[in-house]
């Protein structure tokens, strides 16, 4: 699969902030905004193009569909002790109101 390693190489070049403008701007401009990927390419800097959020996105989406399919294990997180421990299953992900928080 061509793509996949050019893929990869864009998504290993993603900063912990950048991934964060991200998120952030994939809530402000939603899939009817016109010029969508342009917006959000902007909105995270760093030289990332239009192409390069839009396989980000892709590769988000196709990460979500393989947890979901159970290709990937759901990851069990352990508490750290220092406060209330709060485990999410796979249900309560899926649930209403867990998208529109």
């Amino acid at each position: 699969m061509a793509s996949s390693s050019s893929s990869r190489c864009s998504t290993s070049g993603w900063s912990k902030n950048q991934n964060k403008l991200f998120e952030r701007a994939l809530a402000v401009y939603d899939k009817d905004a016109p010029d969508r990927w342009q917006n959000v390419a902007r909105f995270v800097g760093g030289g990332k193009s239009a192409d390069d959020v839009k396989r980000h996105y892709d590769r988000l989406l196709e990460d979500v569909r393989r947890i979901e399919s159970g290709q990937i294990p759901f990851p069990n997180y352990s508490s750290s002790g220092a406060g209330e421990e709060k485990r999410y299953n796979k249900q309560e992900l899926s649930s209403p109101a867990a998208t529109t928080a």
